[in-house]
């Protein structure tokens, strides 16, 4: 069995928690795609982690951790991770890398940098972390992979040497900014080549023998539809596909192997980075609901920049359960709606005095207006209730509506942080 974890909305959906939940009964966990430019925070007996490269099955000592080839592969920030589970208590998981995983090199991280210093005011929000120029590289057929790191060593030079060539014209000329050393980056691939050493695999290979073995594999996503770089509020998306058909390329299996889809939706919306948000919330509404919201708050756990908060949005919603393929759904962080009288809920966008529910293109979003239903409140904190008849009514008929408006299966509802705080549900579809 095969199950993809995948994001609705725009990330921050708590993908790492259900992931962290589910990987018990996993054997094997893969990143497929992203970088270290999100985190997925966990909660659970070590104490908090914001992952950002590690696959969020690390806590599980007999499951097996992927890096796959679709992920931008920050080696020090890996290092950096390992290092921490260590220093915490954690054993060391069973980490494998993919051969074929793109580099971010340290060029990536400065180009980020200095494009969005260039950008000033019109800048797209980047955490800087190097993504957008690494996966760039990879399609200009100019960046590196890890088993590039294993190459001759004069082979190898002249690979740097030519990436110089072309990124100091840049660096130079565009941004004004000190020139690349050719042998200081030798150098730097090196250490990255000791850090990864204990890890290469040809993952694919691994995978597919896994799938013939009947092994459970769990698919972890990073951020969500509306960030994908096909199917989202391009060009304010991350700089690859996060959906779950991705999951089949980024991890090196069949498409037809996976067959179930778990797609996570926060029970409010929330994002990081710039970008069309039609029921984004402002002011002190925006600033409650920020403070009680996440576990310790909406911040993001890579950049700790207040999330950009509003009510749930069944446009977005439905539409991205569908170019996720979902065959389930999970409503994340229900437990911090229990201070509203009421619970305004998003269900159509007004564009142009014409009243839509299809989610549409990025020239058309910047013009909606969000059509909000509102429903009642419970009023009292839901965190520790187990069973799904133990909530209050109102809870269950705000779950009940919301899986109506979207049109798929709500299996699962989260009402905390840590793994054990996860109702399940039976829908009503």
């Amino acid at each position: 069995m095969v199950r993809a974890i995948v994001g609705v909305n725009w990330g921050d959906e708590g993908k790492g928690k259900i992931t962290d939940s589910l990987a018990g009964d996993a054997d094997i966990v893969v990143r497929f795609q992203g970088g270290a430019n999100a985190g997925h925070t966990i909660k659970n007996q070590y104490g908090k982690f914001s992952l950002h490269m590690l696959p969020s099955g690390v806590f599980y000592p007999g499951t097996t951790c992927i890096i796959g080839n679709g992920v931008a592969l920050n080696l020090p920030k890996l290092k950096e991770e390992l290092d921490s589970l260590e220093s915490q208590g954690v054993p060391a998981p069973h980490l494998l890398v993919s051969d074929r995983a793109q580099l971010v090199m340290p060029y990536h991280i400065l180009l980020d940098m200095y494009e969005e210093e260039r950008l000033g005011g019109h800048s797209f929000g980047s955490t800087k972390s190097g993504i957008a120029p690494c996966y760039s590289d990879k399609a200009a057929k100019i960046g590196f992979q890890v088993n590039e790191l294993f190459m001759p060593e004069k082979e190898l030079r002249e690979r740097i040497e030519n990436v110089c060539t072309l990124k100091n014209t840049m660096f130079k000329y565009l941004y004004h900014k000190p020139e690349l050393d050719p042998n200081e980056l030798y150098d730097i691939m090196m250490d990255y080549k000791e850090i990864v050493k204990p890890y290469i695999c040809n993952t694919s290979a691994y995978l597919n023998d896994a799938i013939d073995d009947g092994k459970t594999i769990l698919l972890e996503g990073q951020l969500g539809s509306m960030k994908d770089l096909d199917h989202g509020i391009y060009p304010m998306t991350t700089s690859s596909n996060t959906t779950a058909a991705f999951g089949a390329v980024g991890a090196g299996i069949p498409p037809y192997a996976i067959t179930d889809v778990v797609a996570i939706s926060k029970a409010y919306s929330s994002s990081v980075g710039a970008g069309a948000f039609v029921s984004e919330i402002f002011g002190e509404e925006a600033d409650e609901l920020r403070k009680r919201g996440g576990d310790g708050g909406e911040f993001g756990a890579t950049t700790g920049r207040p999330r950009r908060v509003g009510w749930y949005d069944c446009v977005a919603s439905r539409y991205g359960c569908r170019v996720q393929g979902a065959t389930e759904v999970a409503l994340t962080v229900l437990d911090p709606l229990g201070y509203l009288d009421e619970i305004p809920i998003c269900v159509g966008y007004d564009i142009g005095g014409r009243v839509v529910t299809e989610f549409p293109n990025t020239t058309y979003l910047y013009k909606a207006k969000p059509v909000y239903e509102k429903l009642p409140g419970w009023k009292c904190d839901i965190t520790g209730i187990r069973n799904w008849d133990d909530l209050p009514e109102a809870c269950k008929n705000y779950v009940d509506e919301i899986e109506r408006r979207i049109g798929y299966p709500i299996t699962m509802v989260s009402n905390g942080p840590a793994r054990e705080d996860l109702i399940k549900r039976t829908p009503k579809l």
